[in-house]
Formats: structure tokens, sequence, C-alpha cells
């Protein structure tokens, strides 16, 4: 069977503004589907009650039925956070039939943006079955991905030894579900690290059930990420050899700070904007304000009068790590977005000109969550740690995009 016959040409018109979060029929989706969600209290992954079937029908029903937005094909995302991937392919025409994740904090943006249910639960003990039949039966499979990557980070070195057992269980439910496609998306560190072990058995198991595997590692800012980020992405394909994504971008048309978050209003640290409360600061204690006033854009902490250092940077061991407490540059692509970077002390996370940290929505903004994906319901406290972990861990909506398109274009053989 080729790709273009698991699909009909017709299923091809998608329209993304009618669609999305916040257009009319996208927010009729999402209550309806989502309060229908909640009310049958399906929250146990175990739970294959007939409320828990009815429920699965109702939303692919929901999805087949809207006029001239067929999808291509159907997603299960595991380790989905708040649905930075997901949301990728939602908006190359993808129908996201769930979300598996172990942080309950992000229910409600991968519901609410998605339009998918979102099941609170490890991973580790998802039932092969009970994914399988999360899928949409009538378009093609794709189960996607990023386990979690901070074992396999260069930010993790030296804390301890990282464990695979995610990793297995994400090839495990590939073996057993065999859907169309397998997509991965993680550091680039994971293909080599210890000896690439990990990864060699990953591509292995793909390859033993019968999937044509390619992968490689992409640099963000050639899709028009603005983060010098790069990632590893893998896809596999029971339907012939996939499609890896081609650059978009070159170094003189990539998205830089400014251009992304150059118009925001101005804010003090500690300080939230009164028009959009996802714009907020950290507070910054005396002495880091005194810091970030002697830093530059682009500069480091060894630009600072001596009394100003901190003391396990005077020290031998300390003085390699200048990658923090540094000014972003405006007309630069970010540096990448981690789980912290709304703190000053914790990488190169400073505005370029406003003496504080990056706020949660600057974060968001250069992660290419668009700006009316909603992250916290309307009324609910924000807390900023919660906020940056979520955005941090997140696949960059634009990198999901991608991936989603070259599957798109391996699906429908346009790689228009």
């Amino acid at each position: 069977m080729t790709a273009e016959s698991v699909l009909d040409a017709s299923v091809h018109d998608f329209t993304v503004g009618n669609q999305g979060p916040t257009g009319q029929l996208g927010q009729i989706m999402c209550l309806a589907t989502i309060g229908a969600w909640h009310n049958e209290n399906v929250q146990s992954v175990v739970a294959q009650d007939a409320a828990d079937s009815t429920q699965r029908t109702a939303w692919n029903d929901m999805s087949r039925s809207m006029p001239a937005m067929e999808p291509v094909g159907s997603v299960v995302d595991l380790f989905c956070g708040v649905g930075g991937l997901s949301h990728g392919f939602r908006l190359e025409g993808f129908s996201i039939a769930c979300g598996y994740d172990i942080d309950e904090d992000c229910r409600f943006p991968f519901e609410q943006n998605n339009c998918a249910p979102f099941v609170n639960c490890d991973v580790a003990r998802i039932d092969a079955a009970e994914v399988a039949q999360r899928f949409d039966p009538r378009l093609p499979k794709i189960l996607a991905g990023c386990a979690p990557c901070q074992p396999f980070s260069s930010y993790s070195r030296g804390r301890g030894k990282p464990q695979w057992s995610l990793l297995k269980d994400f090839a495990r439910l590939a073996a057993a579900v065999e859907p169309d496609i397998v997509t991965m998306e993680n550091v680039p560190q994971l293909v080599r690290f210890q000896g690439g072990e990990g990864f060699s058995k990953f591509v292995e198991t793909l390859r033993e059930c019968g999937y044509s595997v390619k992968h490689q590692i992409v640099q963000c800012t050639d899709f028009g990420i603005p983060q010098s980020r790069s990632r590893l992405v893998l896809i596999a394909s029971k339907l012939g050899e996939p499609i890896l994504p081609n650059a978009t971008h070159g170094p003189s048309d990539c998205p830089t700070v400014r251009d992304v978050i150059g118009d925001l209003p101005a804010l003090g640290a500690g300080h939230v904007d009164s028009d959009d409360p996802i714009h907020r600061t950290s507070i910054m204690s005396d002495l880091n304000l005194r810091r970030i006033r002697a830093s530059r854009p682009g500069g480091t902490w060894r630009d600072w009068p001596q009394d100003l250092v901190a003391e396990c940077h005077r020290k031998d061991a300390g003085r390699q790590y200048f990658a923090v407490y540094g000014r972003m540059e405006w007309d630069q692509p970010a540096p990448t977005i981690t789980t912290q970077f709304h703190g000053f002390g914790n990488g190169r996370f400073g505005h370029p000109e406003q003496d504080r940290a990056l706020s949660i929505r600057e974060g968001a903004l250069l992660q290419t969550f668009p700006r009316d994906f909603v992250f916290v319901p309307r009324g609910k406290s924000i807390r900023i740690t919660a906020l940056g972990r979520m955005i941090g861990n997140a696949v960059p909506v634009t990198l999901g995009r991608v991936i989603a398109h070259s599957i798109k274009a391996h699906l429908t053989g346009d790689s228009s």
C-alpha cells in the first residue's frame, strides 16, 4: 500500500482560521467536547467503560462533521505537555485524538487549544490497546511524542544516570499499536548519549516492526523559529520512505528577538501587564538588579565589576559557566528557551534593554505559541514557575508544524 492510497486527495482542504482555539467553530467544538469529556469523568486510562467509548466516538464524529476540513490524519501525542507538538499538527490539518502526560497542570491548555482529551497518567502504565482505540479508524494513524529530554540534555550532565525507560515505553507502544507513522522530537544528545545505545535500540525496534526510519538534527532558525536551538527529528513510516523537513529560512530572514517580542509593553521586574496577565515577570533581588544593569546585550557576567560576580564564578571550576546572567540581543535569535527562562540567573534570559528577565508571554512567543493560545482558565491565579516549566518543556509550535507538514507531504504526495 502506498502513502497516497491511504488518503484521498479530497481531504487536503483545511482552513486554519475557523478551527483555531479562538475561531467561532473552534470555540464551539472545544467547549462542547471538553465539557462532555469532563462530565463523563473519564480520568483513567484503564477505564474501558461505555462512557469512555462513547466520548471517543463523539470526538471523532465532531471532527469528521466539519465541512471542507476532513483531517489529514489522526494523532495521539505521548508526553504531550501543553500541546506544542499537537498544536503544530492541528494547524497543518490533522485531528488530535488524544494527549497523554503525567503533568495534570497541562490538561487545560492541551484540551482548550487542541480540542482533544488529555489523559493524566504515566506513559509507562499505558496499555497499548487503549492507545489504539483512541485513533480515528478512518484516518492514517500518527503516534507522536517527545520523551522528556532532561536525562539526555547537556543541561543535565553530572546530575545522575539517565533512565531509558520512557524511550523504551515509546518503542513498546509503537511496536504494539503499529500506527502508520511514528514521529519523535528530542535533544540531539540522545543520538550519542552513552554511545547512542538507547536511541539505536529505539530505531532498531521500529525497523524490526517494518518501518522505514529517517532522522536528522535540525536547527530551529532554519525554519523561522527565533531560537538558537537544535533538535533531533525522527519520522518512521510503514507507507514508504518518509520525508524529512527542508529548511525554509536562511540567516538573513529568520525572526529575531526584536521581531517577536519588541512590540510588547515595557515591564519592570515582578510586574504584570494590565491587559495581558501572562505578560508578567519574576521578582529580582537588589543584587540581581545591579547585575543586570551592569550587563550588556550578548555579554556575560565577565563584563561585571568584580564585586557583582557570584562567588562560584570566581573559582576555577565556575569560570567556564558563562552562559548565565546574560542579556539577549535584539537583532539575534534567542538562546534555547528552557523551563527557567523567567529567571535572570538561569541562562541568557535577560531582556535586551529592560532590567528584568523574560516574561512568561515573551517565553511563549519565542517558543512560537500563537498569541491566542490559552494557558490558564480566565480568572485563575497564574504561577510563574509552573507556566515557565510547561512552556519551556514544550515542542515549539512551529517545529511541530514543520514536522506535521513533512508527514502530510508523505501521506498526500503534495510537498507544496
